[in-house]
This record gives C-alpha cells, structure tokens and sequence, in this order.
C-alpha cells in the first residue's frame, strides 16, 4: 500500500477534496490542503472508516441507475407498442388498397369480356387487349429489382477491389517480414501463402437477373399470343380461372418491390397448366409465403415464452435447492451443538489469534506472496511460519478487499447448544438449600437423607458445597447444601445459577435474618421459585406466622395470601413434615417440565474442587446437558484431562452421569476453580489449547494488575505483608561509584530488613534491567546515568521504580529512611482520661447512655475506651457519643459531667469505670 495525497484519495471516494479534507479533522488526521500527502497507515484507517459511507453512496448510485434503466426499459417498451400499432395500421390499409384493386380489376376484365363478345358477333376484328395492370406492376417490380442488384453489385465490386488492395498491402509486408527473418526458402513458401484477394460478390446474381429477363421476354411473347385467340375462349378461361384461383384472404402480403428471393416463387407458375389463371397462382403462392413466415415468428414467439418460462421454473427450482440445503446445514448444526447462526454466515472470514503469515493466507484464499509484500511494505518482515499480531491481519485484510474476524480459543470452541424437541426428556429437579447460619438447612438435608453429616461437621457449619440425590416415589432429586455463613456469599451465588428450585430454611423461633435476604435477593436474581420451610417449630418461642408476615416484606408472599411461594412447616430434629417438603419440590418440578438432552456431549458446572492427596484434583460436577462417561475428554476453566472415574455422592463409582447427577471427577490437570463450567471435548489438543489460552490469559491479567515495589509505598508494603527483603539493581557510570554504594548498604543494619543487591553493571539503565527489575521485583538505583527511551516507556508500563541520583550521600539517605520506614513501629497506648459512671438512661433507637464524672485528664470524642468493672476490662472499643446536656462536644475536660454513648455495648451500670486512651505507633530510627 503506497501513500497517497489527499485529492487522489478523494477521487477514489467519488466526493471533492474538501469533503474529504472535513472527514480527515473529523477523524484526527493531519491534512492542510488537498495536496497533502496520507501516509499508508492512515490510508487504510480512513478507508476503514469510509467504508459504511461509500457502501450507502454507491447504493444510492445503484438505485439511481436502476431507475434510470427501469425508466429506458419502459420507453422502449412504449415505442416498440407505437410501431406495433403503426405497423398493424400499415398492414390493414395495405390489405385495404389491395382488396379495391382485385375489385377494380375485376371489374375491368368483366368490362372487357363483354366487349369481345359484342366485337365477334360483328364479323370485325377484335381490337388489342390493353396490358393488364397486374404485370405492368410486375415490370415495375422488376425495373427497380434490376436497379437495386446494379446498384449492390456496384457496391461489391468497389468492396472487392478495396478487399483486393489490402491484401496486396498485406502480401507486401508478409513477404518483407519474411525476408528479414526467414531464408529463401521459407520466403517462398510465405509469398505463396499469401492472402488471396476477397471474391466478388453479386456476379451470380447479375448472371440470375440477365435469365429473369429472358424468361420476362418469353412471358411477354407468350401473352400476346394467347390474348390473338378468340374472345369467347379467353373470357371463359378467365371466368374460370377467376372462380377457380381467387384467393383466400390471409395475412399480410409483402411489400411492393420486395426482394428478388421473394418475386422468383412467383415466376414458378409458369410451369403450372396453361388453364389456371397464373396472376391467381402467384397470389397463392405470396400469401402461402406470408402464412409461413407469420408462423415461424409465431412458433419464434411460443418458443422465447417457453424459455422464458423455463428460466422461470429453473430459478424457483434453484431456489428451491437453496433453500433445502440451507435447512439441511442448519439441521447439522443443531445435531453437533452448535449455532446455526454461526454455521451460515460465511460472509466473515474467521482468523485464529496468532494466526502464521501461510495460515493467513490460506483463509483468506490468496497467495502467501502477496502478504508478505504487503507486510514487507508496512515495515513489518515476516516469515511464512511468524504469527500474525490482531491488529496486523485487520490491517493486512482490509487492504486486500477481506473481511475477516480474529477469534481467540475460547471463542473459537465457544458453543451455543440448540436441541431439538423430540430429543429432549424429563430430568429430575436440582434443588437448592439457603437459609441463614444454624438454621437448620444441613439437619433438614439429614433428615432428608438420614446419613447424619451435619453431626460430623465443624462447628455445625457446613464448610463446603455438598450434593446428594434422593429418591421418592421412584423421582429423583438432586439436593445442593450451600453453607450459610457470610464468608460463603460467592457461593450461595454459584449455586442458585445452577439450580431449578430452592428450599429457604428459615427458623420459626428466630425469623428473617441477614443471610436469610441474600438467599432471597439471590433467588430472585436468577429467577427461581422459592419453596420456603419453616424450621424448628418444635422449639418454645416458634411463631411461623411471623416468619410469613416478615417474608411478606420481601417480595416472598405464601400461596393461601394470594402468592406464589409454597410454605412448608417442619422440624428436621424431630423428622415432622419431611416428606411435604418433598412432595411440594416434586410438585414445583412438574411445573416447571425440566427436560434435557442426554444423547449430546456432556456439560454443566463445577460445583466444588480440592485437591486430594492420594487421588489427585478431585471436581464435583453437576451435568446440566448430556451424559459424562469415563474416558471422556473434559475441559474445566484452565483445567483440562481425561476422567478416569466417576464417583456418586455414595462413594461408588459409576459407568454414566446423566443430567442433573453429581459426579465427582478424577483425571484433570489442575483443581478448577468453582462455578467454572466444564464441557466434553472430541480432540485432546483442542482441549488442551483452550485450557492453556485460559491459563495464559489469566496469568497475564495477573501480572498487569500486579504493582511491584518503590521507594514511596515500600514501607505500607512490608507492614501489610511483614516483607523484609529490599531488592536493589545498581547502575552507575564507572565502578568505583558502585563499589562505593554496595559498600554503604552493606554497612546499614539487616538485622530486620535484609538488602539485596540482584544486579549491577557500568552503564545506562536498559530494558534488560527493567525486565529484571519486574521479575525480582526490585528498585533502580541510577547514579550519573540515564534511562533509555524505550526502558523508560517499559519500566512505566510494569511499574517499575527508578531513582537517579548524582550524589552518593543522597542515595544513600533515601535507602536508609526507607529502611528504617521498613522496620516494625512501637505501638503505645497513651492514656488521655477517667470517666465514672453514676447514672445510666435508656434512650429510645439509641440504646443506653451512661451518665459521667471526669476524674482525670480529659475524655475526647475519638478515643478509643475500655470499661473497667471491679478491677476487670469487660469491653474494649469506641465511643459512639459525647454530650453535654443536648450538645455534642469534641472534649470533656476534669471536672465536668457528659453523657457517653458506647459502640456496641449497652450493658452499663452505675459503678463503672471508662478509660479513654489513644494508640500511636513511635517509628524506630535504629
């Protein structure tokens, strides 16, 4: 791709350089006049850019010249239905003029047949027959038929002597050409292979006329002959001839004076009998002429519409293929999973990412040549097996007129499953256990199944996901047990994205807690029904009524008010209404008709993963589409393997998992992490390479959000981290600068921050050194030297400190404070008051404030407090208020009385002592 000036560009767009020039600003394209001069990249960026603009204005071209064609189209249309008419109008005065003249004729030889008769009857000799007006038509015919072939034949001859001159200027150069480059004797054989000049044409039809004329001649002699007979004979031979030879009526004639092919049938009457009426034969024979030629065109006619038709029922039968093939690709689209959306569009090219030059070159159907010229020219040299960076193929695409995608692995075997309605079957439902901590969610599983784990659990939490299957009445379910506490908020979240119905434990003596709202709002967020169990109504206190008045706050309403939500009172300890939980889940399925697919390839979501000290990775699963086998090829997030065995909640190991089963998986590569979703794969390596991009994509998000160490935050870092470990990389500009420095940091104290010196070299700082830097994770330290351009744009890219220095000492202070800054402060707690307490309020949506006495220092409002009782710290935290009579104040000096507000502590009593005191941290110098 060359460069180009702006008026060019403009001139291949089809608009003036100033509308080119106001699309340049609008694009941030530097251009001052139509001159000036784009360089390639820009060219093709704006060229990117037009496109959508240039596609609508050539639309509207092609629409313009449509009409205009549809316009011309109708124009010859109505002129070739004006000289239609003209010519039916031509024809019906033709035939007209023709019938009066047969009439007028007629009427004259009756007229001359009565005269005869009069004329013998007499004794005197009949007087001479006048020419009948039919021939005297025909010699007309004639004399302009001989004018006419003169007249080409003329033509002819002055055509063959041109023709006869050229091919002698022709002979002349053949034989010059020949004599330069060939002997004699392939001269001779040229000459005689000369063009011969063109024969002249016509000579055969002047020898045709010249016998017309004699046999004219001969007519004309014959005709007198027979009109010397006698009159009677003549008109009764004519009478006859006249009844005898009229002719039919037919269509049109041809023209007066036609064409010498059309007079000579019409000479051919000669040879009929001497009693036919030859002026009746020859119009037989004209209109017989006419017939044919009126019916060939007809036959012309029958067959352009047929063919027409034909095409016709071709294109529909075309279209008919089309269209079966398109349904037949799309059925095989659906049987493999995939989107027939997808399948169909091939007006996108689709590019693998990291793509080599010849695999390039090979999608986009061109020659591997050709690209590499074209890169050649963009500066970039690549070899057919290099990879091909994004932006380099939409670039290299774009310039050869392709319309490509770059697609990465994952959405290179991305899938959207379609399944047909008859492969679909009835699953058993995925049911969901929420509820808040300790109320009961594992025990109602217990009783459900009655294996007694939550007894076995730590602390009576459930510390992970767990998944069961229950059977009733020969209906399967699938159980998922998602701990309640807090810490498990990611979750309970993964688990109402894979569930079908969700039981909400709530305990009838506690009521609606926080956790309790998060399974609720979770729920809701992935639109599934809530069956909801009121536990522990057992227990002394339980009010069920007032845990559907408070569910009722939150969108949760039961069906006997008017909602939606089926409501079920149990008691896991004491196994009461268990099975009218199950009954109430298995009818809520039935609603819903859950199907799957199980004869696809297998996927769903990872449950739970860990890592198993004698078998390996260990998933648990839940397949939500097929049926998992073992030996089958699975890819998990970055993930992927070939499953060794599956094992069933029970422990056994299982042949199939049909969808909505728990499995657990051995035979992957890593643990996946949780909610990732797994699928079966054909191909190994395909599995394997996706696996890897996943793994790589997520290490190199990693890394960008990875801040390494500097100077300014080292010590917040190491105080998080408890880090004592300072990497330094030194650069100066002679050796002496860096004996002196590495000398100078090995005298400081490392009893509690150790110093690291990992590099140093004579010399400006490199990329290498920032490359180094971002590995160890280490600081800069220039002296005299300079960064170079692109280490400097590198080191600001991973976030690597430099610091450049031109004087020893201040080097070495800067390390040393920030050494010191490394260490551990002091902590001291400095007492700042005494407060008793002497009277406590109960103050309503407060809480209890204790009424005060200073007796020492000073009380402020941000210390931190202890209550002390008969010698003992019961509470330590804040204060939430500090008043004097109705004022918050800032300070209560010694002397004076406040009211003290405690944080999250309402047990005061009068007797009690508060301390208030502050925590400083007192930085170590040494």
């Amino acid at each position: 791709m060359a460069s180009m000036r702006v008026h060019e560009l403009a001139k291949e767009f089809d608009m003036t350089s100033k509308e080119l020039l106001d699309k340049l600003n609008e694009m941030k394209i530097p251009a001052k006049s139509h001159a000036s001069m784009l360089a390639d990249a820009y060219v093709a960026k704006i060229r990117k850019n037009l496109e959508p603009e240039i596609k609508q204005r050539a639309g509207q071209l092609e629409a313009e010249e449509a009409a205009e064609l549809a316009r011309e189209r109708a124009e010859a249309e109505a002129r070739k239905a004006e000289e239609e008419r003209a010519r039916r109008e031509a024809v019906e005065q033709e035939r007209a003029a023709r019938e009066a003249e047969r009439a007028r004729r007629e009427a004259a030889e009756a007229e001359g047949g009565e005269q005869g008769g009069e004329g013998s009857q007499d004794g005197r000799k009949p007087a001479k027959a006048p020419a009948s007006s039919p021939f005297e038509s025909l010699a007309s015919q004639i004399e302009s038929e001989k004018e006419r072939v003169a007249r080409e034949a003329a033509e002819a001859r002055a055509r063959a002597r041109q023709a006869k001159a050229m091919a002698e200027v022709a002979k002349k150069q053949a034989v010059e050409e020949a004599l330069r480059q060939r002997n004699s004797k392939k001269q001779k054989g040229s000459a005689s292979s000369a063009p011969k000049p063109a024969p002249v044409i016509g000579a055969k039809k002047a020898s045709g006329f010249d016998s017309l004329l004699s046999q004219i001649e001969a007519e004309k002699q014959r005709i007198e002959a027979q009109k010397k007979q006698a009159a009677s004979a003549g008109a009764g031979a004519k009478d006859a001839a006249r009844k005898g030879g009229k002719p039919e009526r037919g269509p049109k004639k041809g023209k007066r004076g036609g064409s010498f092919e059309q007079i000579v049938p019409e000479l051919e009457v000669q040879q009929q009998p001497a009693g036919e009426d030859r002026y009746a034969q020859m119009a037989v024979q004209a209109e017989k002429l006419q017939r044919d030629k009126v019916l060939a065109e007809a036959r012309a006619a029958v067959a352009a519409a047929s063919t027409h038709e034909g095409e016709g029922r071709r294109k529909k039968r075309k279209e008919k293929r089309e269209a079966e093939n398109r349904e037949r690709l799309e059925m095989e689209a659906i049987e493999k999973g995939l989107d027939p959306t997808l399948v169909l569009d091939d007006s996108v090219v689709e590019i693998p990412q990291g793509a080599t030059v010849a695999k390039f070159a090979e999608l986009i159907g061109v020659q591997p040549n050709d690209v590499i010229k074209r890169l050649f020219m963009l500066g970039q040299v690549l070899t057919l097996t290099q990879s091909m960076g994004d932006d380099l193929v939409e670039l290299i695409a774009d310039d050869m007129g392709r319309k490509v995608r770059v697609v990465s692995p994952e959405e290179e075997y991305a899938v959207v499953y379609h399944d047909k309605d008859e492969d679909l079957k009835p699953r058993p439902p995925v049911v969901t256990v929420m509820g808040h901590v300790d109320h009961g969610k594992t025990s109602l599983l217990d009783a459900i199944r009655d294996t007694g784990v939550a007894a076995g659990e730590a602390g009576g939490i459930t510390q992970h996901i767990g998944a069961s299957v229950v059977e009733i009445d020969g209906k399967q379910i699938t159980f998922i047990d998602t701990p309640g506490h807090e810490a498990f908020t990611a979750m309970r979240a993964r688990g109402a994205q894979v569930t079908d119905v969700i039981v909400l434990v709530v305990a009838a003596d506690d009521g609606v807690m926080p956790q309790t709202v998060e399974a609720i709002n979770h729920a809701k967020a992935a639109e599934v029904p809530i069956v909801v169990a009121v536990n522990k109504i057992d227990k002394p206190g339980a009010n069920p009524d007032r845990v559907r008045q408070e569910l009722v706050e939150y969108g949760v309403i039961p069906e006997e008010w008017g909602g939606t939500n089926m409501f079920v009172e149990v008691s896991a300890k004491q196994r009461l209404h268990i099975d009218d939980v199950l009954e109430t889940i298995i009818l809520q399925a039935d609603v819903l008709e859950l199907k799957a697919n199980p004869d696809a390839e297998a996927s769903g979501f990872v449950i739970e993963a860990n890592l198993d000290k004698g078998r390996g990775p260990v998933a648990t699963v839940l397949v939500q589409r097929g049926t998992l086998h073992p030996g089958d090829i699975v890819v998990a997030g970055t993930s992927y393997g070939r499953v060794r065995a599956l094992v069933d909640p029970r422990g056994k190991h299982v042949d199939e998992a049909y969808p909505a089963d728990p499995v657990e998986i051995l035979g992957l590569n890593s643990v996946p992490v949780a909610g990732d979703e797994f699928r079966v794969f054909d191909d190994e390596r395909d599995a394997r390479k996706l696996a890897e991009e996943r793994a790589l994509r997520a290490r190199l998000a990693e890394q960008e959000t990875k801040s390494h160490v500097s100077l300014d935050d080292l010590f917040s870092r190491i105080e998080e981290g408890k880090q004592t470990d300072l990497n330094l990389i030194v650069k100066a500009d002679v050796q002496g600068s860096i004996e002196a420095l590495r000398d100078a940091f090995e005298k400081m104290d490392q009893s509690e921050v150790r110093i690291n010196i990992v590099h140093s070299a004579v010399g400006g700082i490199t990329e290498t050194d920032v490359t180094l830097a971002s590995a160890s994770d280490a600081i800069i330290i220039g002296f005299n030297v300079r960064p170079t351009g692109k280490s400097k744009v590198q080191a600001e890219k991973e976030k690597v400190d430099i610091r450049l220095y031109r004087v020893i000492y201040q080097a070495i202070e800067e390390i040393n404070a920030a050494r010191v800054g490394l260490l551990s402060p002091d902590i001291v707690e400095e007492d700042t008051g005494v407060a008793e307490v002497r009277e406590t309020f109960k103050v309503p949506k407060v809480g209890t404030i204790a009424g005060c006495y200073i007796t020492e220092g000073e009380i402020n409002r941000d210390d931190k407090v202890r209550i002390v009782r008969d010698g003992t710290v019961i509470f330590e935290g804040v204060m939430e208020s500090l008043r004097r009579f109705k004022d918050d104040v800032k300070t209560v000096k010694q002397g004076y009385e406040c009211g003290i507000g405690i944080h999250g502590y309402q047990d005061l009593k009068i007797g009690d002592t508060i301390e208030g005191y502050q925590v400083k941290e007192v930085e170590r110098t040494e």
